[in-house]
């Protein structure tokens, strides 16, 4: 039987971050799986990311440098170029977990229609700062995500017939709700059961965040119902709680 080979859009969106787009798209270059289709999206930096990109433009597949109207909107057009069985975004600041990460994914079964693992989180630095605080399901379905976003998009990979462009009324949170359609459709998850990419930890303002708390409740509201979202919350409540007195008693 031939080997599951299926091609993989891998798309970058970037705007402005010279520190981080030249290790992601060497995470992308480096990876020993051969059917890879790479795609970058840029807003039209200023600030030398483009000439970082174009050091590397041969052996990248496409690559749109314009204005956009927001990170969704830019990922949106990776999404309407992109020709792969399967779509990933690795956006500037994330990485694959290792150059052979590709090559196991697709490895751990022929043929599904999500794959999905782990995530790691790491400082400005490249240290590793551990597991995501939403550990990835054992089992994964369109309804895991109502205790919050337990798969990272950095770490999901969708078969492209299963996706539909970002819904651009959410501005901070419209990968939940992307991830939740694909998943709805999807007959066959995959978890492959190891760490699949790494998350460049990054602020948010306290105002962006109150905005992308309210943008997850109602994406959840839309899809499991005003009173189990409501009733998810205090779970999500305890769970945040419980997490930052663990780890403040282990800084201690």
């Amino acid at each position: 039987m031939a080997a599951f080979k299926p091609t993989l859009s891998v798309i970058t969106v970037v705007y402005n971050n010279v520190p981080n787009i030249e290790g992601t798209i060497l995470s992308v270059l480096n990876q020993t799986y051969p059917n890879i289709e790479y795609i970058v999206i840029d807003g039209l930096s200023t600030d030398g990311t483009v000439e970082v990109i174009n050091k590397y433009k041969s052996r990248i597949a496409k690559f749109i440098s314009e204005k956009d109207a927001g990170i969704y909107d830019a990922m949106n057009k990776g999404l309407a170029i992109a020709t792969g069985d399967y779509i990933i975004f690795m956006n500037s600041g994330d990485a694959f977990y290792a150059t052979d990460t590709v090559e196991q994914v697709f490895a751990s079964a022929p043929g599904a229609d999500i794959y999905y693992g782990e995530t790691e989180m790491i400082d400005a630095e490249g240290r590793s700062l551990g597991q995501r605080r939403h550990k990835a399901p054992g089992q994964f379905n369109w309804r895991s995500f109502k205790y919050g976003m337990s798969v990272s998009h950095q770490a999901i990979y969708i078969r492209r017939t299963l996706t539909e462009p970002y819904d651009k009324r959410y501005q901070l949170s419209a990968d939940i709700d992307w991830i939740i359609r694909a998943a709805r459709k999807a007959k066959k998850i995959v978890n492959v059961n190891r760490y699949v990419a790494r998350y460049l930890v990054g602020g948010m303002s306290k105002s962006r965040h109150k905005q992308s708390l309210t943008e997850r409740f109602n994406i959840m509201k839309r899809y499991y119902g005003l009173i189990p979202t409501v009733l998810n919350h205090f779970v999500i409540a305890f769970n945040l709680g419980w997490y930052w007195l663990k780890n403040k008693r282990t800084n201690d």
